[in-house]
């Protein structure tokens, strides 16, 4: 290291010798302390302004139709794997659009999951079964996503490392949400539904 740099560093040092130390925040969190992956989940995600619910894998349908009906979404695109007992009724189901236009004319898309990260409150889409491609979930306003409770980890390293497995086997797109699209200008002001959809709920099954 040169003299000038150790000089400067050493003013520096001296300059914040009577400053109190500021240790990292720390969000804490009783799920978080009991292992209850799937509430810590729905906590952070709540944070984000998407709703969360739960249910049991033979409510998944019913839950998914009450969601739209309050919704008003009256046709919704889903991957055409997307499993047929997660599929509500009551409601026009339109199997993977070919064109965005086409799903630019729909109320909003249902599709599953590949994990959710419960620190972050993060979903991953890895356009596995019942996932779709990517512009399924980017182009309609409304996401309903289903996350099966054993598919949620805690931290972050694990989610990258499962995920990456995805990644080298199939060269798999990654999709990571976090809450609805929201960006803000440069004066900060909040805009919403610009890079994906402005609502997302979560139903988190089992």
């Amino acid at each position: 290291m040169s003299a000038a740099r150790e000089e400067i560093l050493a003013r520096v040092r001296a300059a914040l010798a009577d400053r109190p130390s500021v240790s990292s925040p720390k969000h804490a969190s009783s799920s978080a302390a009991t292992g209850d992956l799937a509430a810590w989940f729905a906590e952070r995600a709540s944070e984000y302004t998407a709703r969360v619910h739960r249910c049991e894998h033979a409510d998944v349908a019913t839950v998914l139709a009450e969601i739209l009906v309050r919704h008003a979404a009256r046709r919704v695109a889903v991957p055409g794997d997307l499993p047929v007992v997660w599929r509500p009724s009551g409601v026009d189901i339109v199997d993977d659009p070919a064109t965005a236009a086409e799903l630019d004319g729909l109320d909003g898309v249902i599709t599953g999951s590949a994990l959710a990260i419960a620190e972050t409150g993060t979903i991953a889409l890895d356009a596995g079964v019942g996932q779709g491609r990517r512009a399924l979930t980017l182009v309609p306003d409304l996401h309903v996503c289903v996350v099966e409770a054993e598919r949620i980890v805690g931290t972050v390293p694990e989610g990258v490392e499962l995920l990456g497995r995805s990644v080298v086997e199939r060269r798999a797109p990654l999709t990571l949400i976090s809450g609805p699209s929201a960006t803000s200008d440069i004066e900060l002001s909040r805009v919403e539904g610009v890079h994906g959809p402005r609502r997302l709920e979560i139903v988190i099954v089992g």
